[in-house]
């Protein structure tokens, strides 16, 4: 069944409030064992697994900028603290039976391996998931542009931004209950219309290079398993 995928190699992005708690903050242990389980049920279908996770959950930096904090300090404070959602999600990972290597772009040898391209995709063809941490090593860039380029180098087939909603809509389903419903997206169009999908280099880098941006809800049973076979799930943002 597996020569039936649409998508054999991919980039899942994670929001940091993924692993965290009740009121959004920290690292839930129970959450990442949560994450796990859900990767847990795809790592049978011989998909390769990249991730990229924010850190929201820990540090936001606008928080800083408004009180006057250097963006270049904020953003660094950032990309440490995605590290740490990294090893969280591996040690969870590692648990639940899923071998996991955490590479960063900002270079930490004792805790984890540097971003090197060719070992990344050599752990991917080995069937282990790579946790991309530290977002791209470089200020002013997001971690959804770190999950766009990663997903250039690694030569991914999709980068799947999961959420917590089932799509993309043209308001927030959570305040508009006629919020619609995108089922298919243009790039032009996502960013005409300032959809938050990522953000607006994320779009561009990946408009740039013709890969596709699938959002869904990673918490939705069955979900994932259900894109990468190339059923109609969330929302696919491409040419």
């Amino acid at each position: 069944m597996e020569n039936n995928l649409k998508f054999k190699r991919i980039l899942l992005k994670l929001s940091g409030e993924s692993l965290s708690g009740p009121d959004g903050f920290g690292i839930d242990p129970l959450q990442a064992e949560k994450v796990a389980q859900h990767l847990q049920g795809i790592t049978d279908m011989d998909v390769e697994i990249a991730l990229v996770i924010g850190a929201g959950n820990i540090w936001r930096g606008r928080r800083g900028l408004d009180r006057g904090m250097d963006r270049a300090t904020a953003d660094y404070m950032g990309m440490l603290a995605t590290v740490l959602n990294a090893l969280a999600l591996m040690d969870a990972m590692e648990r639940a039976g899923i071998v996991t290597r955490v590479q960063t772009a900002i270079e930490m040898r004792d805790v984890a391996e540097p971003y090197i391209r060719r070992r990344a995709i050599r752990h991917l063809e080995k069937g282990r998931v790579v946790i991309f941490g530290g977002g791209t090593g470089n200020p002013y860039f997001s971690t959804d542009t770190a999950a766009a380029l990663r997903a250039m180098e690694i030569g991914a087939d999709v980068v799947i931004k999961a959420t917590k909603v089932d799509g993309v809509y043209d308001s927030d389903p959570m305040t508009n209950p006629d919020a619609v419903k995108f089922n298919k997206l243009s790039y032009i169009e996502t960013l005409n219309r300032r959809l938050e999908v990522m953000d607006s280099t994320a779009i561009s880098l990946c408009m740039d290079n013709h890969l596709p941006i699938l959002v869904l809800n990673l918490w939705e049973e069955g979900a994932l398993r259900s894109a990468l076979y190339g059923e109609t799930v969330g929302t696919i943002v491409s040419d």
